[in-house]
């Protein structure tokens, strides 16, 4: 091996140098060998040998890295040479020798190439290329892969006697396809050598592998026979002749010297394989050596037909065939009685399409499938006659044979075939040969199926149909739902029964004439539906699972069940069917699933399909669908504070991800269970409420969360409350020694401990112990007279006290008369009575004075007309009311608006506080007047507006629920007169809006006034609209007046259908004129549906342009009698 410099005087001083090259007048030269080991030896002739200071190094180029060797030190000899072992096999190196003498490094003019021999194919594979097993062969070699270098394959081998040799580079992972060979001809002595080749300086080195592998023969198959066609001679009828039918080649037909002319059948290309029979027997031969011979059959005549030479191959008839232990007796007796036979068959053929090497032809005869006879002809023969005595059914077949050389044996690739029938009477039946046409079925029933066909041939008088299952031999033998069509089953009859849903089916059909069976038809495929599931049961498992139960009809074939599920995906914000789970089919009738990782509150369709085997699978039923709605999860309760007497409660629901904008849930049920059970109702969008709770009470506090099949509750949160101290606490029942102390009970308690003690005196001094009553009041006895106490009453529930509320007392001096008091007390106050009355009726004369001045004597109220109207009453108050027509109606309206009575009210003793009357000759100087200095009249009777009402209470707009839906927290709607709104939630305040109604003169409700919609109102103000059947909507504002903002624009902006909660609102229409504009929605919820015409004035009510704009809505007032405004 070579070695790495190891001389001390510089020599690995002077390896770095080796890359610097100086330009040497004469090269020098060296010998280089490779080995049969793989390896190369380097050695240095004398003539190298420039000076004996001299360094000698070799350089090794080849493979990813290069290699450097020293020569050893050397004197007189030369020096050993360097052997270096090459990893690669068939692959060149380049071998340089370099000199150093000193610090100068020579540069040789030349380097040596040699090429490593590769290593040698391990084993051989040789195999028949299927579509052309006559000239094709597939080779498959075997050969070391690691290290191994080579860029194409030799061939050799012996054609017959002679040899071949040839390139071959087109391997592909050891294989490659050879299609260049004769048909029929033995090869023999097949090798393989590697071949590694490399170019340097112009010049070629080519390495063979040696041959380890054994040698391989091959024989290639021949071609088959040309133009096979039979006659059938009847020996015994003169002049019988019948054409069978032309062959798609040219019949050869030798000349015969024969009685009668024959019947000629042709083969067809498309005809059955002949299976090998159960009698092998030959012929015997008497002219020709290369005849077999074996004993006749019982059904072969010994009469056979005389050849035309005494070249022919067949020359002598065939003996008796005496063999009658397969034949019955029956068989014997009527084989005698035929008087039509023997017939002669002659069977003619031409030689396979050159360039064939065949030695001769193979003859197979069958009959009935009982007996065979195979006989051998040499390849000059081309004709064969024999007679046959026997009626049946007969195959023949005829085939090239190959044998000459080493090789086996082998036939033609395909043997023809023919078929045909000879009857007792010697009747003759040819091979049906044409197949049906345009098969087609037709499903009657999920059992039963029509079949229909077409056919050239007439002379058919049957047909056979032949039917498959495909599904069931894809399952399991335990696992099988169908037994009729397992196996193939044969009938006579077009309709086809006992079918399976769900099965897929295979029909081929074939023509039949006398006990002759034609080829065979494309095979149809067809399949049936399968019937679907039924008695789909869902089984809730909690908020995110479910089971899915169902069965199967008992008469069904299917591959799987397919478990798919609809619902909204907020991931991907969209509704489709999605498959969930894929169920194998089983022998069972029910099957179920477990549906987990559900969203809570969220809506769900799922459906069960069955899927067929068949391609494309076939799936039943859309319609075995179920919905449901998951229950949501249990909220958890993080906080509870008690403030003011109100409890404030706050929940989470779910984790950070949970989605609530689309899921089912309705509302949150909060209940506080105490002594008293309170409910309240919240909507989903908040997770705070608000409870006011009688105090001193222990209540068990939950939320739960409400969808419309379902809730679920949270864990229970324990919360006691402090017991809330008696409030107005009075001392009545003064008398010297006693008090009797009354107060009223806030909340609840179990008992109340009263205390007093005597004002002034010391903590220690205490007149008695606590009294504990259980009732709301207490007489306290024992009291000193004309003594002051301070007396404390503390609540106590569940043995929990409160803040002790106190009242100062004192016991009376004298004993006083009880009935002079109270004349004393009822003196007081008829005299202050008395005189209240006098300075009312003072005050209304003064005014009464000052409006006479200001009436006019000419004006009245015509009641007659208020009468025709019927705006008054048939009553006693138009009795009342009859002497006041004689007054000014300013100062009969004065009196009575004074006391706040309304005489045209139905409730005209009902209190109203209402404005001074303007009569109407006087309206128009009323509004110029009040129309001064920037209306400033008007502004401050609008003020005065803010004092009416106020004594008319409206609790359900100061709601805290509430409060955050009225825009101005001075306008809020009464409660006798509010619009309430229709909701399924039973939540407080979920029925409010900021809207009025309004009387008119049609109906006492026939306008609504709203304020502008608020953005968290807007969907509450739609669903009024809608509710209320409201058909036109006058807008008296702007969204934004003065950098203020009125109203939220609360309509679309385009055509494009925006949804208000579960209301979608859309524009059909949209008109502008100068002084207003019209646009035209339209509303949809659920299944209900209204139009609403919108009405709006570009400029707002400061500028006063509004009247064009009331016209328009007056108009349509007028058009449409049942409208709201």
């Amino acid at each position: 091996m070579g070695h790495l410099p190891t001389r001390t005087r510089g020599g690995r001083r002077l390896l770095p140098l080796l890359w610097l090259f100086v330009l040497f007048k004469d090269a020098t030269t060296f010998h280089v060998t490779v080995r049969d080991d793989n390896s190369i030896a380097v050695s240095l002739e004398a003539s190298d040998i420039m000076s004996p200071s001299s360094v000698y190094v070799v350089k090794i180029t080849g493979e990813s890295k290069n290699y450097f060797f020293e020569f050893e030190e050397f004197n007189s000899t030369l020096p050993p040479p360097i052997i270096f072992k090459a990893n690669y096999h068939g692959l060149y190196y380049i071998i340089t020798l370099v000199v150093v003498n000193g610090n100068v490094v020579t540069k040789p003019s030349r380097s040596i190439t040699v090429l490593t021999k590769p290593l040698p194919v391990t084993s051989v594979s040789i195999y028949d290329y299927k579509p052309s097993p006559e000239t094709g062969v597939l080779f498959e070699i075997h050969y070391p892969e690691k290290y191994n270098v080579f860029t194409r394959v030799n061939i050799s081998y012996w054609e017959g006697k002679d040899f071949r040799t040839m390139l071959y580079k087109d391997f592909f992972k050891g294989k490659t396809v050879f299609n260049h060979w004769l048909p029929g001809i033995c090869y023999s002595n097949i090798t393989f050598q590697l071949v590694s080749e490399a170019n340097f300086n112009k010049s070629t080195l080519v390495e063979y592998s040696g041959v380890s592998h054994e040698p391989k023969q091959h024989r290639t198959a021949p071609y088959p026979p040309q133009n096979i066609s039979v006659r059938i001679v009847n020996l015994n009828k003169n002049n019988w002749e019948e054409e069978s039918g032309s062959f798609p080649e040219e019949s050869f037909m030798r000349s015969q010297d024969t009685t009668g002319k024959g019947k000629v059948f042709h083969f067809t290309d498309d005809t059955p394989e002949i299976p090998s029979g159960n009698i092998s027997s030959g012929w015997p031969d008497f002219n020709s050596s290369d005849f077999e011979t074996t004993s006749q059959p019982y059904w072969w005549d010994s009469a056979s037909a005389t050849p035309e030479s005494e070249d022919e191959f067949v020359s002598v008839l065939p003996t008796e065939y005496e063999n009658n232990s397969t034949l019955s007796d029956m068989e014997k007796s009527a084989s005698s009685s035929f008087s039509s036979f023997p017939v002669q068959m002659i069977l003619s053929w031409l030689p396979p399409k050159p360039p064939t090497a065949f030695d001769g032809f193979h003859i197979h005869i069958e009959r009935e499938e009982n007996f065979t006879e195979y006989l051998t002809v040499d390849e000059e023969a081309h004709e064969f006659v024999a007679d046959l005595k026997e009626p049946g059914k007969y195959k023949l077949s005829v085939t090239t044979f190959s044998s000459s050389g080493s090789c086996e044996t082998r036939n033609s690739q395909s043997a023809k075939s023919l078929s045909f029938y000879i009857s007792p009477s010697g009747e003759w039946i040819e091979e049906l040969t044409e197949k049906p046409q345009h098969v087609s079925v037709h499903v009657l029933s999920s059992t039963t199926a029509l079949m229909s066909w077409t056919s050239p041939q007439e002379n058919y008088n049957g047909t056979i149909v032949s039917v498959v299952s495909l599904t069931c031999q894809k399952q399991k033998e335990s696992q099988r739902l169908e037994k009729q069509y397992c196996t193939q089953v044969n009938s006579s009859k077009s309709i086809i029964e006992n079918l399976v849903p769900g099965a897929q089916y295979q029909v081929v059909m074939y023509l039949r004439k006398g006990p002759l069976i034609g080829p065979p038809s494309d095979p149809v495929t067809f399949a049936i539906v399968p019937t679907g599931i039924k008695d789909l049961m869902l089984y809730p498992l909690g908020p995110t699972a479910v089971v899915l139960s169902w069965t199967r009809p008992y008469l069904g074939v299917f591959r799987k069940y397919v478990v798919e599920m609809f619902y909204f995906n907020p991931t991907t914000m969209t509704s489709e069917w999605t498959i969930y789970y894929e169920i194998a089919a089983t022998v069972s009738l029910t099957a179920s699933v477990r549906i987990a990782n559900l969203l809570p509150a969220w809506y769900y369709n799922f459906r069960v399909t069955m899927v067929t085997w068949g391609d494309p699978e076939l799936s039943c039923c859309d319609s075995s669908t179920i919905s449901f709605i998951t229950a949501p999860v249990a909220p958890e309760i993080t906080s509870v504070e008690y403030f003011n007497s109100l409890l404030y409660i706050s929940w989470t629901y779910g984790d950070d991800t949970t989605d609530l904008s689309h899921s089912r849930m309705l509302h949150w049920m909060v209940v506080a269970e105490g002594k008293k059970k309170i409910k309240k109702s919240v909507t989903r969008n908040v997770m705070t409420a608000v409870l006011s709770l009688p105090p001193g009470d222990i209540y068990n506090l939950s939320v739960t969360a409400c969808t419309e099949r379902g809730s679920n509750t949270s864990m229970l949160r324990l919360v006691k409350l402090e017991p809330a101290p008696p409030k107005s606490l009075f001392a009545v029942n003064k008398t010297q020694t006693s008090v009797t102390l009354l107060w009223v009970e806030e909340g609840v308690a179990d008992f109340f401990e009263v205390f007093c003690q005597q004002v002034g005196s010391s903590q220690e001094a205490k007149l008695q112990e606590p009294i504990s009553v259980s009732s709301h009041v207490v007489t306290i006895s024992s009291l000193l007279p004309a003594t002051a106490y301070n007396c404390s009453v503390t609540s106590f529930s569940h043995d929990s006290p409160s803040v002790p509320t106190f009242i100062a007392i004192s016991t009376m001096v004298t004993e006083m008369n009880p009935n002079v008091v109270v004349i004393s007390v009822l003196a007081i106050l008829s005299t202050l009575l008395i005189g209240l009355l006098l300075v009312t009726l003072i005050i209304l004369r003064r005014k009464h004075l000052q409006m006479a001045r200001e009436c006019g004597a000419g004006t009245f109220v015509n009641f007659a007309s208020l009468e025709r109207d019927g705006k008054l009453p048939y009553n006693w108050r138009r009795s009342i009311f009859a002497f006041l027509t004689l007054l000014p109606s300013c100062l009969w309206t004065d009196y009575l608006l004074a006391f706040y009575i309304n005489p045209w009210s139905k409730n005209g003793l009902k209190k109203r506080k209402l404005t001074n009357p303007v009569q109407l000759d006087d309206f128009d100087a009323y509004i110029k007047d009040m129309a001064k200095d920037s209306d400033y009249k008007f502004s401050l009777q609008f003020e005065e507006l803010k004092l009416i009402g106020l004594d008319i209470p409206h609790f359900a707009a100061d709601l805290p629920l509430n409060r955050c839906k009225n825009r101005y927290t001075n306008i809020l709607p009464y409660d006798f007169s509010r619009v309430r709104l229709i909701s399924m939630n039973e939540e407080e305040g979920a029925d409010y809006i900021n809207a009025n109604y309004i009387p008119g003169y049609n109906s006492p409700q026939e306008y609504i006034a709203t304020q502008g919609p608020l953005p968290e109102t807007r969907n509450d103000f739609w669903k009024m609209v809608l509710q209320q059947k409201s058909q036109i909507i006058v807008m008296l504002t702007q969204c934004n007046e003065k950098r203020r903002v009125k109203c939220d624009h609360y309509w679309p902006f385009t055509e494009e259908p925006i949804a208000y909660g579960d209301i979608t609102v859309e524009m059909m229409s949209e008109e502008e004129q100068d002084d207003w504009a019209c646009r035209h929605f339209r509303i949809n919820y659920a299944d209900e549906m209204q139009d609403v015409m919108h009405l709006t004035t570009p400029h707002g009510l400061i500028t006063g342009c509004q009247q064009p704009m009331l016209q328009k809505a007056s108009c349509s007032l007028y058009t449409r009698s049942d409208s709201r405004l």
